[in-house]
């Protein structure tokens, strides 16, 4: 039996406002034993470009949903509850189902200041563009002493 239990002390004696982080860390320990559906790549396209790749084979745009909150993207697919779509198929019997069309919620936790710029849909793969934008009073700057 593996432990995952270990302490952060070491770290918040060198840091402050970092609270949150242990609890962060927990969480995402606990969202690595979960599904690993629908399969999923996240790209480094520079010092403030992500990509986050979704295998979606099934799904239609209209079946998936992007919902951005706080420091959270959750990315949701919802097949139809209809059996046969297509009237021209109403016969048909299923011999193997070996392609993946469950429904699915996959949420991914942003660091500060990430922002989603936009999502798009190709060849079965869900590509959604992340970007850190920093604002002007987040940035470093000199602090005076005073005399």
């Amino acid at each position: 039996m593996m432990n995952t239990e270990f302490s952060l002390a070491p770290l918040f004696r060198h840091s402050v406002g970092f609270d949150r982080f242990n609890e962060l860390l927990d969480s995402a320990l606990r969202a690595d034993q979960s599904s690993t559906y629908p399969p999923y790549d996240i790209v480094r396209e520079g010092e403030d470009r992500y990509r986050i790749v979704m295998a979606v084979a099934g799904f239609s745009r209209d079946m998936l949903q992007i919902t951005a909150r706080e420091n959270q993207l959750t990315v949701t697919g919802r097949q139809s509850t209809e059996k046969n779509l297509n009237p021209e198929h109403a016969e048909q019997t299923w011999l193997h189902r070996g392609i993946a069309r469950r429904n699915f919620e996959r949420s991914f936790r942003l660091a500060d200041h990430v922002q989603v710029e936009g999502a798009e849909m190709r060849d079965g793969l869900l590509e959604i563009s992340l970007r850190r934008v920093v604002p002007e009073a987040s940035r470093p700057r000199q602090i005076e002493i005073a005399h």
